[in-house]
């Protein structure tokens, strides 16, 4: 199991950024050979299932996740979304907070906890180098397109 965190400050206010953020489609945008999609009906709560479906020809997995909190920022207070990870093959959690940051910016913090079945535990500094890169590059471009 590998646990990581990353933060970002974007030129962007805390309901921007949560709303690019939190627009599950645009997730799979910016992530390679991955589709998402929403399996419950809009708007998204708790209990909204997202399922990240990575593949490459017919080889693929989904990675089913539910949100399991669900805050969006206002009056100052931070917003937060928890996401379970309930798939065959990824399991743990991902957490994203968006709080207001210096000069009106947002101040962004992706937690996550990532296993993926099957793959012993002396890979982990793989899986935490390559989840550390993978989410990261999908946070920057998801803070920087509209």
């Amino acid at each position: 199991m590998v646990t990581f965190h990353l933060v970002r400050t974007a030129p962007l206010s805390p309901d921007e950024a949560w709303r690019r953020l939190t627009e599950w489609s645009r997730h799979g945008d910016v992530v390679p050979l991955t589709r998402v999609t929403t399996a419950t009906p809009p708007p998204t709560r708790v209990g909204t299932v997202v399922v990240a479906r990575s593949a490459c020809g017919p080889l693929g997995f989904d990675d089913r996740m539910e949100v399991t909190v669900w805050r969006p920022p206002a009056d100052g207070v931070p917003g937060l979304v928890r996401l379970v990870k309930r798939g065959r093959v990824v399991l743990g959690w991902a957490e994203i907070e968006v709080r207001p940051g210096p000069g009106g910016r947002a101040r962004v913090i992706w937690r996550e906890e990532l296993r993926l079945r099957f793959v012993p535990g002396f890979f982990d500094p793989l899986v935490g180098a390559a989840g550390r890169a993978v989410f990261g590059r999908a946070l920057n471009a998801l803070l920087r397109r509209a």
